[in-house]
């Protein structure tokens, strides 16, 4: 599921979604516990898309680790991506890593696609809190 050429450091491309999340057939406008599996942080909740075999995921799931613990009522939660095909299809993951980045409602107010720098991850997090 990951994409070459697309984890190098700085890599990551950070888009805004706007209305309110995205759409797929799951019907995934918020996310939340029964889509997650894990209650949402209380002020943000990052969301990681990985693969077994993706050495960019396993930088990106400290970078995201780093800055949850840095931020209170800041989550990590990491997804399988190849365990959740249907809420990747429903969010149009298409490579790994990807990252979410949901306000306290759930709602998906930013995504990068690609290892982010932790400046970034703290930087996407303002639109969220």
């Amino acid at each position: 599921m990951h994409a070459p050429g697309g984890g190098g450091k700085g890599g990551a491309r950070v888009t805004g979604v706007r209305g309110g999340g995205a759409e797929g057939p799951l019907g995934v406008g918020e996310l939340g516990a029964r889509q997650l599996g894990v209650e949402l942080g209380e002020r943000a909740t990052l969301v990681q898309f990985s693969s077994a075999f993706c050495q960019p995921c396993r930088a990106t799931r400290r970078v995201l680790a780093d800055v949850a613990a840095m931020v209170p009522g800041v989550a990590h939660v990491e997804i399988d991506a190849e365990a959740a095909l249907d809420l990747v299809r429903a969010l149009r993951i298409d490579k790994t890593p990807t990252v979410l980045v949901l306000d306290a409602g759930g709602q998906v107010v930013r995504r990068a696609a690609g290892q982010p720098r932790k400046a970034d991850v703290i930087a996407a997090l303002g639109a969220a809190i």
